[in-house]
């Protein structure tokens, strides 16, 4: 269990409820799956999938959680072809013009029609709350899917005060600044690839691959007004990540200095093989993730008080 991506929040909150309680409470919300007139269904899934029973998957104090969700899978082309069918039929029958109004009543017909014979499409999606640095991570390429699941687990303990983790300075200055000659914080590097913008949406985006960072050709690009969205970084050999200007950890890969250590370990079973996955990920990113903050300028962090348990039981 490798995580690919990494959105960070920092709970409003301390986050203090036992693994058991948040078993419970996912329990409550347990995934079910659509019946044959749901288009959605979402709920908790065990993290180890069928092989696993619990909903909450417990190491060193970091608690893995998955959202599942099932979407029925209706093509709009083919609700589409059905409705024009149908209106063709009706006014060549009856003599008469179907209006916006009526169509809309036979496209939702249709639908309800369709909804039982539909195929459906399931997702899972993985996070984890470190109770130690307080902090939950999920692994979504985008805020906003990152921001379902945050607002799923809002749902099921009632509250959840839990924001993205926020940086004092603008991430795009930092990185412009580190593309322009600054020297970069110990223990980083930069890779080979980066994004820039001008302010101006005239001014053009240019994207670099497979190219050195450190060449003139990206500081004259920066002198032009341009400045970084999306930078491309290693870790002490360890991590390597494109990084981007709204705190999104992306396209993470874990090096082999890391994935030696697991190899080292003889694993049985899938269970044990991803309770080791999941330890060595978590370790590492409890290492990262306050490091990767300071070098950006240190995080801002949110204002508030009481526990998670208290406000659950409020």
């Amino acid at each position: 269990m490798w995580f690919r991506n990494l959105q960070v929040y920092r709970p409003g909150q301390a986050f203090d409820l036992t693994p058991e309680v948040l078993e419970q409470r996912l329990r409550g919300a347990g995934f079910k799956g659509c019946n044959r007139m749901d288009r959605l269904a979402t709920g908790w899934a065990p993290p180890l999938g069928r092989g696993g029973s619990q909903l909450v998957h417990v190491a060193n104090g970091y608690l893995m959680i998955c959202a599942r969700k099932e979407e029925k899978i209706i093509p709009a082309g083919v609700v589409k072809q059905l409705l024009d069918d149908k209106v063709a039929e009706i006014e060549a029958a009856e003599d008469r013009e179907i209006y916006r109004r009526e169509r809309m009543r036979m496209k939702e017909d249709i639908v309800v029609n369709i909804l039982p014979h539909a195929l459906s499409r399931i997702t899972d999606q993985y996070a984890y709350i470190d109770t130690g640095n307080q902090i939950m991570v999920v692994d979504a390429a985008s805020p906003a899917r990152a921001e379902a699941l945050v607002s799923q687990l809002r749902t099921t303990l009632g509250r959840f005060p839990a924001t993205p983790v926020s940086i004092r300075q603008s991430l795009s200055a930092v990185m412009t600044r580190w593309l322009n000659g600054e020297r970069l914080p110990d223990g980083l590097e930069l890779g080979h690839e980066c994004e820039l913008r001008h302010p101006d949406p005239e001014g053009g985006v240019v994207s670099c691959r497979h190219q050195d960072l450190d060449a003139g050709e990206i500081r004259n690009h920066i002198r032009n007004g341009k400045y970084a969205i999306k930078l491309a970084l290693q870790w002490k050999d360890r991590l390597s990540f494109v990084l981007h200007e709204d705190m999104s950890v992306k396209r993470l890969r874990f090096e082999n200095i890391v994935k030696e250590a697991e190899g080292d370990m003889d694993t049985g079973d899938a269970a044990t093989r991803f309770d080791l996955d999941f330890t060595l990920m978590t370790l590492e990113l409890a290492e990262f993730l306050p490091e990767l903050f300071d070098m950006l300028g240190g995080e801002e962090l949110p204002q508030g008080s009481g526990s998670v348990a208290e406000a659950s039981a409020a």
